[in-house]
């Protein structure tokens, strides 16, 4: 019997984000500070630094009178999506990282038991991974979703757990839940996930979580290529700058209150 799939929510200051949006968006005119806190029931200056960093990103607009509404970079004036939040605040580091390895970049999220591609920089090699924007893919067969699972708290890690139903991709695929809640426990150790030909033969992933406030992964980067270039020697090199890249965003995210 097939279980039910649950679907991951917003974490933290990026679901008042949301709020916050959807107010202004429903709003007959232009709202002040006061207004938006009241009506979203978050405190002034909960509201007032995220509606710097959105109006500082143009999806919202403030006026001389101190009133707010949507911004240009809204789409189709409604509301903004916190995926291209996102997608925007890790963008220099996933070049930094492009740069640095030349191999196929890739930023996601959680959804369930899968993870869904919000952004990804293919590398300049004929021979390449590449993914698709709103691709999804299996959690426990890939780098990201090891990633962002290993830094999950147990009330949200184990009902995804529930849902798995491990399949031999590859026959580097893990099969069962005890060697899964193994290998998570090694990513929480090293700081970032492999996938090591589990997806694909030849094609090896890294990745490292992106963390909010309190440690919680909210999305995850990564980089991958094949196994003749992203060898086992340059593994933990390609770990280390990716750990460096998440932890950048994580701080940019977190400074603008957008975690």
């Amino acid at each position: 019997m097939k279980k039910a799939v649950r679907k991951s929510k917003p974490v933290g200051v990026l679901s008042k984000t949301f709020q916050i949006v959807d107010v202004i968006r429903n709003a007959p005119k232009p709202l002040v500070l006061k207004d938006i806190s009241e009506q979203t029931g978050i405190n002034k200056s909960t509201a007032l630094r995220i509606l710097a960093h959105l109006e500082t990103a143009r999806y919202v607009t403030r006026n001389g009178r101190g009133e707010y509404a949507l911004g240009t970079a809204s789409p189709g004036g409604g509301a903004v999506s916190l995926h291209e939040i996102l997608r925007r605040s890790a963008r220099p580091q996933l070049w930094e990282l492009w740069h640095y390895t030349q191999e196929t970049v890739n930023l996601a999220v959680l959804d369930g038991p899968d993870v869904v591609y919000l952004d990804c920089l293919e590398s300049s090699y004929d021979f390449r991974l590449v993914a698709l924007i709103g691709m999804r893919a299996v959690a426990y067969r890939t780098a990201l979703g090891k990633a962002i699972l290993a830094f999950l708290p147990p009330e949200k890690r184990e009902p995804v757990l529930e849902t798995l139903s491990f399949e031999p991709f590859t026959p580097h695929t893990i099969t069962s839940l005890d060697c899964f809640r193994e290998d998570l426990e090694r990513v929480r150790e090293q700081g970032y996930a492999v996938d090591d030909e589990e997806s694909h033969l030849g094609l090896r992933c890294l990745a490292a979580p992106i963390l909010n406030s309190n440690g919680e992964a909210v999305a995850a980067i990564s980089v991958s290529g094949p196994v003749g270039r992203v060898t086992t020697e340059n593994v933990p090199i390609f770990g280390a700058r990716v750990r460096v890249a998440a932890h950048g965003i994580s701080l940019r995210l977190q400074s603008a209150g957008l975690e």
